[in-house]
């Protein structure tokens, strides 16, 4: 019996501890990371940013931001409103899992660095269809993840346009661990 009762304990804890520490599995979900769109704003549209492409401007730039991050993508403030709309069904389309894909393209800067010397590889304007994570924060589906979009994909028309949980939000997927959950409080609780 105490066996039991700790394989039980063991399989509640790897249940919530998934839950907790898993993305979600689509978008305008409840955030499990409440910093996630301020640290979104800061990395991807801070104030500032150099108006040219010149390496030179860029690595002063970087070099006070820190250079942490091997490949840092730049949007213009000018474009937040346009930016958070790919959170709903006026700019984006469901993608896979909580991204979305922006309905229309966007022009930004996309600065390669080398980690630890901010020394610069490259600064480059790209024109793409941004694919963003989105999450619901304080009744909001906002942007709190830029993913990078290396093969230039494009929305797919039939996607469902991605929204507001209270206007159809995707059903509840049962996990595996549920599943191994029930049989085991079947035994412990008969």
């Amino acid at each position: 019996m105490a066996a039991l009762r700790a394989l039980l304990t063991l399989s509640i804890w790897l249940l919530f501890g998934h839950q907790t520490l898993a993305k979600n599995d689509a978008p305008c979900l409840l955030s499990k990371w409440n910093n996630g769109y301020y640290t979104f704003l800061n990395r991807h549209l801070p104030g500032g940013t150099p108006a040219s492409l010149d390496q030179n401007e860029w690595e002063k730039y970087i070099q006070t931001r820190g250079c942490d991050r091997p490949t840092q993508s730049f949007l213009h403030p000018a474009d937040l409103e346009r930016v958070k709309d790919v959170c709903t069904n006026r700019g984006g389309k469901v993608y896979k899992e909580n991204l979305c894909i922006s309905q229309q393209p966007f022009t930004f800067v996309t600065v390669r660095s080398i980690i630890g010397t901010c020394g610069i590889k490259s600064v480059k304007k790209e024109t793409k269809h941004l694919i963003l994570a989105c999450e619901l924060l304080e009744n909001q589906c906002l942007p709190v993840h830029f993913e990078g979009n290396p093969g230039n994909e494009k929305p797919n028309n039939n996607a469902k346009g991605c929204q507001d949980p209270k206007s159809g939000a995707p059903s509840f997927k049962v996990k595996w661990l549920w599943l191994l959950s029930a049989p085991l409080l079947i035994i412990i609780f008969r």
